[in-house]
């Protein structure tokens, strides 16, 4: 578990919670309203839920990195009845949770403590229609839950059509997002990201929704939620992306390596 890891209220708003690990934002819950996500990147990670079924189908969904939970009790919220299973490493993370910010109660979320690689690799053959990756160790992701390898075992795992959404993070010169990003295309027939245009050209340090799937993506939806969104983003896919992306070498076993840690500016808490 790591050394400072607590929740803080909102100065503005109490029903806010804050998960600070290290001294970094990871996640906010709403604890009145479990389908309001206050991160950005969930928000964006929200609008694949929201679009890749019919409104309020049940899902059949993996959570790679539990957090606060945020994410599973936004399923829950706009599709109940959905079958969830979040992987941590921490039962101590969980415990927190627990004490501090229960689950609502008709939330229900399997959790096993394991390496989310783990997890993934043990996981039967098309078991989940979506897998959501936010798996951080000390505000860095891990090398092994980005490349070419334990991406080809996330396609194994969904189903024929399912997505997989992954939240990185990098800046500068990219050197972890383009290879992730790399890995991700080398996998998946359609892949699209969506962030903010001064994150993408390294101006500055922040997240990078991924999404992948076989099948086509709702780019259309995606464009339009993100240009409606409080703090508009882009959506880059296709050839964009493939220019973007360059002469990046896929993240394998081996090579890759974990993403930068963030500025002592973003340090906040």
């Amino acid at each position: 578990m790591p050394a400072d890891i607590r929740f803080v209220a909102d100065s503005d708003d109490p029903r806010l919670l804050h998960l600070v690990v290290d001294r970094v934002v990871q996640a906010t819950i709403d604890l009145d309203d479990p389908s309001h996500l206050d991160a950005e990147y969930m928000q964006r990670m929200s609008y694949l839920v929201d679009a890749m079924a019919p409104p309020k189908r049940p899902l059949r969904v993996l959570h790679l990195g539990a957090g606060a939970l945020a994410m599973a009790r936004y399923v829950a919220a706009t599709r109940p009845g959905s079958y969830q299973q979040a992987v941590e490493t921490s039962p101590e993370l969980v415990a927190l949770v627990r004490a501090e910010a229960p689950l609502p109660k008709r939330v229900k979320v399997k959790i096993r403590y394991t390496d989310a690689r783990e997890a993934l690799e043990a996981a039967p053959e098309g078991s989940y229609e979506l897998i959501v990756t936010d798996v951080y160790d000390r505000a860095r992701m891990p090398a092994h839950v980005t490349t070419v390898e334990f991406l080809g075992h996330a396609r194994r795992v969904l189903e024929p059509g399912g997505h997989y959404a992954v939240n990185l993070c990098d800046g500068g010169r990219m050197r972890f997002l383009k290879p992730a990003l790399a890995a991700m295309g080398a996998v998946w027939e359609h892949v699209a990201v969506m962030a903010e245009p001064a994150v993408l050209r390294g101006r500055r340090f922040g997240n990078v929704v991924a999404v992948a799937a076989d099948v086509e993506l709702p780019v259309d939806v995606l464009r339009r939620r993100c240009a409606g969104a409080p703090f508009p983003c882009r959506v880059v896919e296709g050839a964009e992306l493939d220019e973007y992306i360059g002469g990046a070498v896929p993240a394998a076993d081996g090579s890759a390596m974990a993403s930068p840690p963030p500025p002592a500016s973003l340090r906040s808490f």
